[in-house]
This record gives C-alpha cells, sequence and structure tokens, in this order.
C-alpha cells in the first residue's frame, strides 16, 4: 500500500494511541506520559510492534525513513501534546522517535549503495569512539537591526540564510545562545571476528549518534546499530569536487548485545541437554577429552584452558576493589609441540575471543591509542585485549614482541585495565581478559638444566603474573612417538578425527558460554584443603628458599572456583579444590623446582632469583672485594678469578661466568680493563 503524507501521519498517530501490548496496556501512550519523570527527549518504538500493527507501514519506514520518521514525529508530538502539554513544549524542538529491534540484521560486508538512504540494522565492534562533541541542530542568525532568523541545519556542513527574513539584511552574525545544539559523537564499527571471511581484511563504518545516543557504546563493546544509510561526498584539498562517496551510518538505535551468552543463541533444548550432560559423573574428563580432540595428548594442559574458558567468578568488594576471577596461562616449549594450534583452538572455541601474534602486535594495538582524524577529531582506539573485554587474548610469539610493547601487559594482567593518557584524552578501559601466551625458548629448545625464566626471554615481574606456566618438551621416546606418529597419519588419512570427541565443537562452545551463568562460591571443605595445602608448602621453605607465595594461593582459589563452574555446581567443594593442587603442584615441581639446588622456591625463580643463585652471587661478590682488597685495589683478573671461585666447590667454569653476566648487567661489578673487574 502506498501511503500519502498526510494518510501516513493519520495512521501513525492511530498507532501511537491505540498499540496495546500483550498485558494489554497502552505502551507507547503509557511511554509518552513517563517521559517527563524520566527526563527522556525520545520515544523509542519496537519495529516489530510496528509489524503486527500494519505490515505495509512497517515496510514503508524502511524504505523511506526520512518522510516516515518526519511524520512519526508529528504524530508523537501531537500525542505529548494532549498527556502532557507543558513538556512538550520544553522538548518540543528536541524530540525524536526512534526505532529498535529490526527484524533484519544486515552483515557489515554487505552494505552496499543499495540500502543508501534505506533504514537497516547492522551488528559489529566498536573499535573506535571520538570525543562528545556539540552539533548545531537550529542556528539563530542576527541582523544588525537584531532581527532573528532561525535556519535548520542537517548533516554538520553549516547552512547559512541568504538574507534576513524581516528586513532582508544581507549581514547575518550567528547567535550563539539563541541556537540549539545537541550532543553528537562519531563511533566506528568493525567486523565482529567470527563473521570474517578467512583471508578477508574486515570492514568498517562510522556511526553518527546524538543526543541521548552517545556515550552508550565504548570501544571492545559488541553493539547492533539501526539507523539510516547515507552517501557522504569525499572531499580533498585543492582537488574539485569528486564524484566518489563514502558511505556512514545515521544512528537511530544502539543495543548492546548479551556479554554472557556473546554471539551463541541457547535454545531451550541445548539447556536441558547441558543440564544432562553437567549430571554425568565423568563429564569432566569427557570435557578434557573433547578439547581439542585433533592435537595428541598434553591433558594437564586441555584441562588448564577448560578452566581458563569458564573462568571464575570475579569478585568485588564493598570498597571497590575487584578480586581477578580470569585465569592467565603460558605455553613454554620447543618447536612442533601444538602451542599454536591449542592458541588457534582457544580462540575459536571461545565465545569471546582474539587471536594475535606478538611478531605483530605494538603497545597500541595491543591496548588502545589516540588517533586523529583527518578533520582534526581525536578518537580512542581500542586494542586487541580491550576488544577481548571478558574473554580470551590468545598471544602467540610472546617472546618475540618488542620490551616496550611487551611491557603495557603489566596493568592488564593483574588491574584488568587500560590507561590512555594521549593527545588530551585521559581514560582507564576495562580490560577483563584472561591471557593465554605461548613462547619459544631463547635457544630453540628448552634446557632442563636451567630455570624458567633462563629458558625464556621475559622480565620476571610479567612471568610472575601467570597463574600456570606450563613447559612443552619434545623428548624422543618409542611409546609416545610411535602413538603420536599414529594419530597425525589416522588424521591425514581419514580427514577427521580419530577417536570422535564425546561431545561435538559446537555443542563444546555453548556449554562453555553456560556456564558463565553460574557464580560458585568457596565451600569451607575447599578452603580448609587450600588451606592446608598451601601451609605444608609454606613449611617447606627455609631462609633462603619460598616453595610457594599468595600469588599461587590465588591462582588455587580460582582454579576451585572455575572447576566447579564447568560442573555447573554452587558450591566449590573437596574435589574442585583436590584438582586445583594438582595442576598448581604439576606446575611447581616443573617451573618452581631449582635446577641447581633440586629444593622448590617458585617465590624466588618467578620473583627475583632462586636461593641457589642468589648463594652463588654473594660468594662471588666477597670473593672479588676480598681479592680486590689483597691487590691494594686493584682490578681480579678473570682467570684468577674463575679459578678461586672454582676452587670452593660452588661453582664450575660455566657457573662464573653466568655470575660474572649477571653482576655486570645490574651493575654490582664493572670491568676496569679487559677481563679484569672491580667492586663497584
Amino acid at each position: 500500500m502506498v501511503y500519502t503524507q498526510s494518510r501516513l501521519f493519520e495512521q501513525l498517530e492511530y498507532f501511537i494511541k491505540s498499540f496495546r501490548d500483550a498485558n494489554g496496556s497502552y505502551k507507547y501512550r503509557e511511554q509518552l506520559s513517563a517521559l517527563s519523570s524520566e527526563g527522556k527527549r525520545s520515544l523509542v518504538v519496537d519495529y516489530n510492534d510496528l509489524l503486527k500493527f500494519d505490515p505495509d507501514l512497517a515496510v514503508t519506514l524502511v524504505e523511506s525513513p526520512d518522510i516516515t520518521l518526519q511524520e512519526f514525529r508529528k504524530a508523537a508530538l501531537e500525542a505529548l501534546k494532549i498527556v502532557n502539554p507543558s513538556y512538550h513544549q520544553a522538548i518540543e524542538k528536541e524530540f525524536k522517535v526512534r526505532v529498535s529491534g529490526l527484524s533484519e540484521r544486515v552483515n557489515l560486508r554487505s552494505v552496499t549503495s543499495k540500502y543508501i538512504d534505506k533504514l537497516i540494522s547492522v551488528g559489529g565492534m566498536v573499535v573506535r569512539t571520538s570525543e562528545v562533541m556539540p552539533l548545531l541542530r537550529v542556528a539563530a542568525y542576527v541582523c544588525p537591526l537584531g532581527h532573528v532568523t532561525y535556519q535548520e541545519q542537517s548533516g554538520t556542513t553549516l547552512k547559512k540564510p541568504l538574507r534576513c527574513a524581516e528586513c532582508g539584511e544581507k549581514e547575518l552574525e550567528l547567535d550563539r545562545s539563541r541556537s540549539l545544539f545537541t550532543d553528537y559523537q562519531v563511533i566506528r564499527i568493525q567486523e565482529l571476528p567470527e563473521e570474517l571471511p578467512p583471508g578477508q581484511l574486515p570492514q568498517y563504518i562510522d556511526v553518527e549518534v546524538d543526543g541521548d545516543l552517545v556515550n552508550m557504546a565504548r570501544p571492545g563493546d559488541r553493539i547492533v546499530v539501526t539507523g539510516t544509510i547515507r552517501a557522504v561526498q569525499e572531499r580533498a584539498r585543492g582537488l574539485p569536487q569528486a564524484s566518489l562517496f563514502k558511505i556512514k551510518l545515521e544512528g537511530l538505535w544502539v543495543d548492546q548485545f548479551n556479554r554472557s551468552s556473546e554471539r551463541i543463541e541457547i535454545t531451550k533444548e541445548d539447556e536441558e541437554r547441558i543440564r544432562a550432560l553437567a549430571r554425568d559423573p565423568e563429564i569432566y574428563e569427557k570435557l578434557i577429552g573433547s578439547l581439542a580432540p585433533g592435537i595428541h595428548g598434553h591433558e594437564d594442559i586441555k584441562e588448564a584452558l577448560l578452566l581458563m574458558m569458564a573462568g571464575a567468578p570475579q569478585t568485588q568488594l564493598p570498597d571497590g576493589q575487584t578480586l581477578r576471577g580470569d585465569i592467565n596461562i603460558l605455553l613454554v616449549g620447543d618447536p612442533g609441540t601444538a602451542k599454536s594450534e591449542l592458541l588457534k583452538y582457544v580462540a575459536r572455541l571461545s565465545p569471546r575471543a582474539l587471536y594475535t601474534s606478538g611478531r605483530g602486535s605494538t603497545a597500541a594495538g595491543l591496548t588502545a591509542a589516540v588517533v586523529k582524524e583527518s578533520n582534526g577529531m581525536m578518537m580512542l582506539e581500542a586494542g586487541a585485549v580491550v576488544l577481548a573485554d571478558q574473554g580470551i587474548a590468545c598471544i602467540d610469539e610472546f617472546d618475540k614482541m618488542r620490551p616496550e610493547d611487551r611491557g603495557v601487559l603489566h596493568e592488564v594482567m593483574e588491574q584488568q585495565t587500560v590507561s590512555v593518557a594521549k593527545g588530551g584524552i585521559v581514560a582507564t578501559l576495562n580490560a577483563r581478559t584472561s591471557i593465554l601466551a605461548a613462547a619459544n625458548p631463547v635457544y630453540g629448545r628448552y634446557d632442563p638444566y636451567k630455570n624458567i625464566y633462563e629458558n625464556i626471554n621475559l622480565p620476571i615481574p610479567l612471568l610472575n603474573r601467570f597463574d600456570l606456566i606450563f613447559v612443552l618438551r619434545d623428548t624422543p621416546n618409542k611409546e609416545t612417538d610411535e602413538k603420536l606418529a599414529e594419530h597425525i597419519l589416522e588424521l591425514r588419512k581419514r580427514s577427521d578425527y580419530v577417536y570422535a570427541p564425546f561431545i561435538d565443537f559446537m555443542m563444546l562452545k555453548k556449554y562453555l558460554s553456560y556456564v558463565k551463568r553460574v557464580s560458585p562460591r568457596l565451600s569451607d571443605a575447599a578452603s580448609k584443603k587450600i588451606k592446608e595445602f598451601y601451609l605444608s608448602m609454606r613449611s617447606l621453605s627455609d631462609g633462603s628458599t619460598i616453595a610457594i607465595t599468595a600469588r599461587q594461593l590465588e591462582t588455587l582459589v580460582r582454579l576451585a572456583l572455575a572447576r566447579a563452574r564447568v560442573l555447573l555446581k554452587d558450591e566449590a567443594d573437596e574435589d574442585d579444590a583436590e584438582r586445583a593442587i594438582s595442576l598448581t603442584r604439576k606446575m611447581l615441581e616443573t617451573v618452581g623446582m631449582d635446577v641447581r639446588s633440586q629444593k622448590m622456591d617458585i617465590g624466588g625463580i618467578l620473583q627475583g632469583k632462586p636461593a641457589s643463585e642468589r648463594t652463588q652471587l654473594q660468594v662471588a661478590l666477597e670473593t672479588i672485594r676480598r681479592m680486590c682488597e689483597e691487590r691494594n685495589g686493584e682490578a681480579v683478573d678473570e682467570k684468577e678469578l674463575v679459578n678461586e671461585l672454582v676452587k670452593t666447590g660452588k661453582f664450575t667454569q660455566e657457573d662464573v661466568a653466568r655470575i660474572i653476566t649477571i653482576m655486570l648487567r645490574s651493575g654490582q661489578i664493572y670491568e676496569k680493563q679487559w677481563n679484569k673487574y672491580c667492586v663497584t
């Protein structure tokens, strides 16, 4: 049906006044009545209501949004005039009708010229937001005689009347005090990672929002925007006007995605199946077995990844302090041990995850950057860890990153925020993200006779922020090598899994999305178990070594709560604490063992230097000091120092070379002449 303008107004006015919801109440009349008490300046209309009321009217709105929304605004103002005349007069010039819940969402990549001046709904991830600025809606121009001429504005180009409406004077000045301004902001949305075709660059579109829509979306948010597509002419300095136009979206309404079940629809049948699976007494082992079935072995790592994807609930204290629930994991190992494949699998499986490589990532790309647009507008652009907020950031080749770029993750991994102070923009963005990183050893292969910090080129404060560190070693073993070879060859022959996983990929994805709804707490029995383990490990510490620290205690709590969440339990019990202790113990036995003294010293290894190294440093420093004094302050020759330290029985020649390098780097000694040292 083709509507005339008057018919359109009548039908829309009838819709606003007569539409009833499922409860029988007049939905939009009540909404208009509540505008003044809520301080709102817009009426939000659900597109599905319009579709039920008059399908032809709904189609007209999509095909001709400009004229339809203009008549919609008039009809709504007429209804508001009856309901609340005084409020109608106060907001008449700023009032808007907004449309939400458009039935069909267009993929951002599919937005082409055929949608120009049509109402559409697109979804994406917010990657940039501009500052909020005042936008002129109605300009008041004053002539020298004091007459005021009002000129309505559209877009961001200022329109000026040719002459005064009363006296015809051409000299007109803008009177800002009588003009009408509204808040204005530009946000850039980009294709969602899961919708991006392989090998393609992500598409983006700039969205202009105004009024009560500003600051509704922040970098990292996933939103659905309903609005009108516009074609804006591209302008270049010193060149004539081009026939090339750029597409932008004039935002009419912004909807947030539900973060808990990000882009994953869980039906009632799915929920029933998930709950039935959780009741299976062997479900935990089945979940671990269903994780990355194409990768042979690594059961401990798969268990840790399962707990990381589930996560522990974040706890907020009354004073505003938050206790982190996200679990950070580092994989260190020999080439060819499937580290990258595990990261990519997690990025595909987790409901909200991003994969990036350390070689191609900068500090700004990981956290946030302030970008200056061609029009001079400053925009805040989110990086990977902000975009993965409440998800997982998978960073491969972690050791290949530049130290200054890697250093920005210190704040992310503990405070879970990203602080930016650039270009006049000071902001703190949420980065409640689990970090899953993979790194290669410094010398190509992992050396079991060296401690973890000597094997990997990472600063100790950053290493200390990982809850779990796993070492993957490629050691020849006839039995395991045979199984691995059979596994890989069978995969190639079948083009399918050797053993079908108990839970298929899509169901596993839904399961992990569903468990986020559960917020278990720590039971007294689990607390007691964790406390006993912590105290027993602390008792192993002597004056020089630290077997376990408070950071590992926090890790135990997070792992126990994550396991309870995986099993859909309201309370973490002794079994959950046992599995958490088992995982932590395995890490302590591999990473926390000082290879020289064969003592547990996680505190020394991850928070400074192990006791054996501290002892060697102390002996070496005292020896150099004594030898210098014996020579009346003369420098000590390296060969003499090596012989003297080897005689003590606490050093090998390799140990001495390493200790000298450490003391030179830390500034405890200096090289006075070639291979001759003095104490600073």
